[in-house]
């Protein structure tokens, strides 16, 4: 790894798909999206970085998006728009479902996935299980919005892979929320994307009525073909109804996907959407309600059209990955 610096006049790339750019006495981060395009902007500084069994990792502190968590080259989430990616993981599903009382996360180190479900009054049980204990550490010491959640007795913080803790427990799920790091090569998390985790470990821990969402990578009118679009045929495998949405998410510099999927179809209006926000949810929402989600579930014509054409479906020996490599892939390559 090169040196990452803020200096003036040095420029620091890390050789994982991203850089910290010192330049007129201020610090830059750059992500590379794609081979020929980067995005970057300013930060006030670097709050920690460091390699994880699994993960390299970077908290920053940027002038536009305030405080964001980097994993292996990818900004995973930003403080000053994490809540559009947030109520959008996590508001559909359970105001779809008839009485969400026990989730289930998977992934989700930051806090804020949970912090949304614990807003609702009848949740009783937030299993949040994540892989990597020095993320979850990290983003409970600088996450200053998400430590009333981290302190809620309804929330039971697991460090694990999530598969095999999906695996070993006995107990099933009103919904579980895939709130995962982006399938990479070499990362930790691809494998969780597979129609055959879905068939057997996601689906059978689901209760009657239960609800399965994840998060699905970007879904752009030039990337959704990247992961976004096989996930959602594998999961049309698997589940009788699929719901795939999007919204804008500015610091991620595209739209973001994720999709919904059930047995029992998924029939509330907008307006049915919007009386359930105010009788189960504490607080309001900034970015979600009734007419949000028929917004983003309503796909424009050509994404419409590249999801219903789709044939691939997600295996572990069929693995689609976004732009970028995960550390381990690094690894192997020295």
């Amino acid at each position: 790894m090169a040196d990452i610096s803020c200096s003036n006049g040095i420029n620091g790339v890390n050789g994982k798909g991203y850089s910290l750019n010192g330049y007129r006495k201020s610090c830059w981060y750059e992500e590379e999206i794609e081979e020929n395009l980067r995005w970057c902007f300013a930060l006030n500084g670097i709050l920690h970085t460091g390699h994880s069994q699994y993960q390299d990792i970077a908290l920053l502190d940027t002038k536009p998006f305030g405080k964001a968590l980097v994993i292996d080259g990818k900004l995973q989430s930003a403080e000053t728009d994490e809540f559009i990616y947030h109520e959008s993981l996590v508001h559909p599903a359970l105001l779809h479902h008839p009485n969400p009382k026990n989730i289930f996360i998977m992934g989700g180190g930051e806090g804020s996935t949970a912090r949304e479900l614990l807003r609702y009054k009848a949740v009783e049980k937030v299993v949040m299980c994540d892989i990597d204990e020095e993320v979850v550490d990290f983003c409970k010491s600088y996450l200053v919005v998400n430590r009333e959640a981290f302190c809620d007795p309804r929330l039971e913080l697991i460090i694990n892979d999530a598969r095999a803790e999906l695996e070993h427990r006995e107990e099933q799920y009103d919904v579980i929320i895939g709130d995962l790091a982006d399938p990479i090569e070499g990362g930790p998390c691809y494998k969780l994307y597979t129609k055959s985790f879905y068939e057997f470990i996601v689906k059978p821990k689901l209760k009657q009525n239960g609800i399965f969402v994840t998060q699905a990578g970007p879904a752009g009118i030039f990337s959704h073909t990247e992961v976004f679009s096989c996930i959602y045929n594998t999961l049309r495998q698997v589940f009788k109804y699929v719901v795939p949405y999007s919204a804008h998410v500015p610091s991620y510099a595209d739209t973001w996907g994720w999709i919904m999927a059930s047995d029992t179809p998924f029939l509330l209006s907008a307006e049915e959407l919007d009386i359930k926000i105010k009788q189960r949810i504490k607080g309001e929402n900034r970015y979600l309600d009734g007419k949000t989600f028929s917004s983003a579930s309503t796909l424009s014509k050509a994404v419409r059209k590249s999801l219903d054409n789709e044939t691939h479906v997600y295996t572990e020996g069929t693995a689609r990955f976004i732009y970028g490599h995960g550390s381990a892939y690094q690894q192997n390559q020295v």
